[in-house]
């Protein structure tokens, strides 16, 4: 799949979008991207303005995701067929696993607890998108993905060390706590989507036929597993250690918050 990126033109102040502030822009009168081509905003962009922007069969628009809003304006735009506009949040990353206990050396001895894992990390908000334009021609389905990136899992406990072994003098050792399971990471929320147009009625109609649109919240990470007890350490004439304790099971995150999708008028 080929891959193109369109340098920045220069920085403009433009008040139709609510404030002014300064952007880096994208502007060109004429903007054709060809079949399978992946057209990415860089970093330093997060404005396309265009007089015709043409996307041809399975051409998509790959939004800036370290901008938290992105906006194309058109006076134009031919969607092809299986076309798509990509602003989904990255995954959280999951978190690190516990330390198993130690298990000390010598007779009698006490092993250490295993450490708690990590809590994962949460996924990335999907991309905001503001998608102006005069006429919009759909010769196929336009698919626009501004999804909440997936929760990282929580690291799992680390499992306690076994005690050592008892004589005739001391008990064995005592095992062990097992470490706490991480938190699960909370799923980013989905982006909003604003489209305005004279047509935005009509488009509102073609909504789940020839326009897709997906910008839920992100699912939440999964809880760590507990970490293990560690076993008491064992002696003669049942001068045994303790068992130690497991840890508790890590907790699960929380799906995140679906976006919105707004239809405006001129």
């Amino acid at each position: 799949m080929q891959v193109c990126q369109m340098k920045t033109w220069g920085l403009f102040v433009i008040s139709v979008f609510g404030t002014l502030s300064v952007f880096s822009q994208i502007r060109t009168e004429k903007l054709i991207i060809k079949p399978r081509e992946v057209f990415r905003i860089d970093s330093q962009s997060d404005i396309i303005v265009a007089d015709t922007l043409i996307m041809m069969d399975s051409s998509t628009i790959m939004l800036n995701s370290l901008r938290a809003e992105n906006y194309i304006r058109a006076k134009v735009i031919i969607a092809g067929k299986a076309t798509g506009i990509m602003g989904n949040g990255a995954n959280g990353a999951n978190g690190r696993n516990g330390r198993p206990g130690t298990v000390a050396s010598g007779p009698c001895k006490n092993a250490g607890d295993g450490t708690s894992g990590t809590a994962g990390l949460t996924g990335v908000n999907g991309t905001t998108l503001f998608l102006y334009f005069d006429k919009l021609v759909i010769n196929g389905q336009l698919t626009i993905i501004l999804t909440g990136g997936r929760g990282g899992n929580g690291g799992n406990g680390g499992a306690g060390g076994d005690g050592s072994p008892g004589t005739v003098h001391c008990n064995g050792g005592n095992g062990g706590n097992g470490g706490n399971g991480g938190r699960g990471g909370d799923g980013g929320n989905g982006g909003n989507l604003i489209i305005q147009s004279s047509q935005a009625m009509t488009i509102k109609e073609w909504a789940g036929s020839k326009l897709i649109i997906k910008n839920y919240g992100g699912t939440p990470g999964l809880g760590g597993k507990r970490g293990n007890k560690g076993s008491a350490g064992l002696g003669p004439s049942r001068k045994n250690g303790k068992d130690g304790l497991p840890g508790t099971e890590g907790t699960g995150g929380v799906r995140g918050k679906d976006g919105v999708v707004t239809f405006k008028t001129n």
